[in-house]
């Protein structure tokens, strides 16, 4: 039994979804993305790179379309199917070469609403992961409609799900999902430290949130804002630091909660409102400090001393085991 999966390539958040989940799974995967070949994925695991299907294309008049004028929502039907962009059309078929040749029996689509219809359309057992927001335009309603299984790594009830009220019995709510579960904490907390984590911040405020938190006797540390202060393992400096800074993407928050962190949760511009709401959640259920991108440099110091006192209970996010869940949940639908 061969399952597929397929890694959006925006961002990092879906490719270490499936690093954390993949151990947890007994059947042999063939994994699908834009993205090179990430680093540490286990040699038995068939990585098969797909052009892109957003750039610029050459037309049959040998002009140069941009494919935002290539009818890609098909009047709204779809997120992005532009007409005639050879890169969409040889991704769709390295996914049917590869679902005839390798007799994939299932296939996880972490995300994409073309993707879910397709590996549908070819028979195949679907497994859709959903995200926080207002999902309930035409083409998430139709990846609901047709997958067998819909993923949603967060727990039951901190994010309104709309979308999703029609398809309870389908749902699996696995909890957040992060690669550090499982980790013990690195060495001692240290006293009136920050941690401001990937690019939260616009750089003239994270410079003046700076410079505002170390007059007050915070020690400042900021990582993932640009390529040279990228690190391979941020989880020492997770556990270690009074307070953390970072968005509100699934990922960035299922860390956070398994670290068992202070937080202010900056909710970043997303489509659908995503970081909105998971935000909007935390707040609500006391586990971290919530702001928008907009955030003053005066306004982010008085959150972060703020959160320093607080004692969040991340137990409620339900990060210890979710990546064995949701493994579970895709073998569950296997033949």
């Amino acid at each position: 039994m061969v399952i597929g999966w397929y890694v959006h390539h925006h961002g990092y958040g879906h490719v270490a979804r499936f690093l954390a989940v993949h151990p947890h799974l007994r059947a042999p995967v063939v994994a699908f993305s834009s993205m090179p070949r990430p680093a540490g994925l286990a040699p038995d695991v068939e990585w098969v790179e797909l052009p892109l299907d957003a750039d610029p294309f050459d037309g049959p008049d040998g002009s140069v379309v941009d494919p935002r004028d290539a009818d890609p929502t098909a009047r709204g039907a779809l997120h992005w199917a532009p007409h005639a962009h050879p890169g969409h059309r040889a991704r769709l078929a390295s996914i049917a070469t590869a679902a005839v040749e390798r007799e994939l029996q299932a296939f996880v689509v972490d995300v994409s609403a073309e993707v879910v219809a397709f590996v549908r359309l070819l028979g195949l057992r679907t497994i859709a992961v959903t995200q926080p927001g207002t999902r309930t335009d035409a083409p998430h309603a139709l990846a609901y409609d047709l997958a067998d299984r819909i993923i949603a790594p967060w727990p039951h009830g901190a994010v309104p799900t709309d979308g999703l009220a029609a398809h309870g019995d389908r749902v699996v709510w696995t909890g957040g999902i992060s690669r550090f579960d499982g980790r013990d904490a690195a060495g001692e907390a240290e006293t009136r430290s920050v941690l401001l984590l990937g690019r939260v911040l616009e750089p003239a405020i994270r410079l003046e949130a700076t410079r505002r938190l170390q007059d007050r006797g915070w020690t400042v540390t900021a990582i993932g804002h640009d390529a040279s202060s990228r690190i391979d393992d941020p989880w020492p400096l997770l556990t270690r630091s009074t307070v953390v800074v970072s968005a509100a993407g699934q990922n960035s928050v299922a860390d956070l909660a398994v670290a068992g962190a202070r937080a202010v949760v900056i909710a970043q511009e997303r489509p659908f409102a995503e970081q909105e709401h998971t935000a909007d959640a935390l707040e609500r259920w006391r586990l971290a400090r919530r702001a928008d991108a907009s955030v003053s440099a005066a306004a982010l110091v008085d959150l972060v001393e703020r959160a320093a006192g607080d004692e969040p209970d991340w137990k409620r996010w339900q990060v210890a085991g979710a990546a064995h869940r949701m493994a579970s949940a895709v073998e569950a639908v296997l033949p």
